[in-house]
């Protein structure tokens, strides 16, 4: 058999948590973008280097800290409990708790850059049409940063499924829960099964390969479009 029962069930929960993970992240990210291309306060500059942070930082601090706080004894810890909730960690919520952490910058920063490149020219437009903000904003600025929005989900998306390091302090290694393909390609290779390994890093190495070809290909037609309109 190409991939064991134990893969395939790692995989068919590494795409439940990278789905719901890309969900929120657009429920979330979307409109700190939009603040960061808005505002004007001195908040902008922390709040940007703090959605950053996860790309430069190491994923076992943030792992590492993300553990301390959803733990029994940390405060995201002690609020569950206090609603009479488990600790988030080694849990499938408390993995989509950290990948949406982890993930962040990759929705956030190109839903950003498309919202500062769009300018204020269509905004003065629906204003003067007495549009309100919120039409504005999901009637005018969406559409026109659809290409950010599409580019943030499927970099996040992707960034979600290779993520090792976060996953494994939070979520620990607990089958058909928390055992994602990353940790599973580290269990094959810990067990000496370098042939199962392999053959479940190919996968995720095609998958890489497809995702990142798709973007491009999108990237370069929305190019092309937007140089006819011209």
């Amino acid at each position: 058999m190409f991939l064991t029962a134990s893969d395939l069930q790692a995989i068919w929960l590494t795409l439940q948590v990278a789905t719901l993970t890309t969900a929120i992240l657009a429920l979330v990210g979307t409109p700190i973008a939009w603040w960061l291309a808005r505002t004007r306060s001195w908040l902008k500059t922390p709040v940007s280097a703090l959605v950053a942070l996860p790309i430069v930082l190491p994923p076992s601090v943030l792992g590492f800290y993300l553990l301390v706080a959803m733990g029994p004894h940390g405060p995201v810890g002690q609020w569950t409990a206090a609603w009479g909730m488990e600790p988030l960690v080694f849990t499938f919520p408390g993995l989509v708790v950290a990948s949406v952490f982890y993930s962040l910058p990759f929705m956030v920063q190109p839903v950003h850059n498309a919202m500062e490149a769009m300018g204020t020219r269509p905004l003065e437009v629906a204003a003067s049409l007495r549009a309100s903000p919120l039409d504005t904003f999901f009637n005018v600025v969406l559409p026109l940063c659809k290409p950010g929005l599409i580019t943030g989900a499927i970099m996040s998306f992707a960034h979600t499924v290779g993520e090792f390091g976060v996953v494994l302090m939070v979520g620990g290694n607990i089958p058909g829960v928390t055992r994602v393909v990353s940790v599973q390609i580290f269990d094959h290779v810990e067990a000496m099964e370098y042939g199962d390994a392999h053959r479940l890093a190919a996968v995720m190495l095609g998958f890489a390969f497809v995702v990142l070809m798709a973007l491009n290909l999108y990237n370069q037609r929305t190019s092309r479009r937007a140089q006819a309109i011209q």
